[in-house]
């Protein structure tokens, strides 16, 4: 049972540390609106995320006014559309009726305009895919990611071909808001049934009829917590994280179940994700800087964020019931004010966070690159990612801009939880070759665990 001693030492938190609740996410199942129809289709699904979201804003407003606690997101994830519109010849509609359901609700965004090709593709796999940018462009609160790869079946290389030239167009529809709708798409490995957090999240097909899912942030109370312990080994350093995180994780959980309980819909998990935003002070970066490195992506980075997102995992399981998500800590450059010094130093690179993503939460996330960046060097980078995440077992992403019009030196602003990007050099030499070969990466040996 959570306590009032729990809950005032949080306050304390939110008051002077940034703490928050980042996301409460309902996941909605829309199995049961499958048709070959688009426009029965359609309605189905309007009508159907309309009546189970009806109340989640409300009730996050309630939840955030009586405890105390900002709530910043609400969100909808819902089933991969291209497993509902198997029977469609263009699911533009269907992203339309999505995001209409998403007006209509109140909540911030509605993720899961996606498809699970980690294996190979369907026709509606294949439509769905092609469709993102004009889906991305025609949307305001809609988010879509793509699975191209799995520990179990390996890496989908015709996906990955698509999904570079996908980006690419996204970026060009966009082009007037500096390519925003590729903030809004993500490329996964291993991607799991129960994120929270946008651009990624859906509701799984493992997952039952409806969940209630919350995403706790909190980069600020463990850099608050780690001023305390300077120059102590490392083993202090940990165990001072996994005390906050414990601490965090709590109130993510008394925030879960009492929305689980006023929606009359079951729990699913907190997510103990130290998501950073542009705000000072709110910074993974900072708190990487506070273990002792001078700035960011020095030598040294990759060790001390191994350190944060193991402990910050230990931490957090011991406090809820159901973690899960993608828990850990998270990277992104453009929604962190000490990532996004660290680039403009030029001491975090491209290459350097392709290495920090063997140990954080995610991996390649709101980075951008020049406008010219080719589709085949957009396939690539997200081909070494999902290898990364293939052969470690692990959630692996990438969310690219390649900003339109932009070279290294300029940047990107997309505002609020999106924050500001430096375009960020890539590579100069050609992977097109590698590319276009296509098929798939076999799944490593350590995938035959039975």
């Amino acid at each position: 049972m959570i306590q009032t001693s729990e809950i005032l030492d949080t306050l304390r938190m939110i008051d002077r540390e940034k703490l928050d609740v980042r996301t409460i996410t309902m996941g909605i199942s829309l199995f049961p609106c499958v048709s070959d129809d688009i426009g029965a289709l359609c309605r189905r699904v309007y009508d159907r995320i309309a009546r189970k979201a009806e109340h989640l804003v409300a009730v996050g407003e309630e939840i955030e006014r009586e405890f105390g606690v900002p709530i910043v997101n609400k969100r909808i994830s819902v089933t991969p559309a291209a497993l509902i519109a198997g029977g469609v010849d263009d699911p533009v509609p269907l992203a339309r009726a999505l995001d209409d359901a998403a007006k209509t609700t109140g909540v911030d965004f509605i993720g899961g305009y996606s498809a699970l090709v980690q294996k190979g593709m369907t026709d509606a796999d294949r439509r769905l895919i092609e469709s993102i940018p004009e889906a991305l462009a025609a949307t305001r609160f809609l988010c879509s990611s793509v699975n191209v790869a799995s520990t179990r079946a390996g890496i989908d290389m015709d996906a990955v071909a698509l999904l570079g030239k996908a980006i690419k167009k996204t970026a060009e529809l966009t082009k007037d808001n500096d390519g925003l709708g590729c903030a809004k798409f993500v490329a996964f490995a291993n991607a799991v049934e129960d994120n929270p957090f946008m651009a990624g999240a859906f509701h799984g097909p493992g997952e039952g009829d409806a969940a209630i899912s919350v995403g706790v942030s909190g980069p600020g109370v463990v850099k608050s917590a780690l001023e305390d312990v300077q120059g102590e080994p490392f083993d202090v350093v940990a165990e001072t994280v996994k005390r906050t995180a414990f601490r965090i994780t709590r109130i993510g959980q008394l925030v879960a179940r009492e929305a689980s309980r006023r929606l009359g819909v079951p729990f699913g998990i907190v997510d103990l994700s130290l998501a950073p935003t542009p705000a000072v002070g709110d910074s993974v970066a900072e708190i990487l800087e506070e273990m002792g490195l001078e700035v960011c992506g020095t030598h040294g980075t990759t060790a001390a964020l191994a350190l944060l997102n193991d402990a910050v995992k230990k931490g957090g399981v011991m406090a809820s019931s159901h973690v899960g998500g993608l828990s850990g800590a998270f990277i992104p450059v453009s929604e962190d004010i000490g990532m996004i010094r660290a680039a403009e130093k030029g001491a975090l690179t491209l290459d350097k966070l392709e290495a920090m993503t063997c140990v954080c939460s995610v991996g390649l996330d709101m980075i951008a690159v020049p406008g010219d960046t080719s589709a085949e060097t957009i396939s690539a980078i997200i081909a070494d990612e999902a290898a990364i995440g293939m052969i470690n077992n692990k959630t692996t992403a990438v969310r690219i801009i390649p900003a339109p019009g932009k070279k290294v030196g300029d940047s990107v602003e997309f505002g609020g939880l999106l924050g500001r990007a430096p375009v960020m050099p890539v590579h100069e030499f050609s992977s097109a070759a590698f590319i276009r070969r296509g098929g798939r990466i076999p799944a490593p040996l350590n995938s035959l665990k039975n």
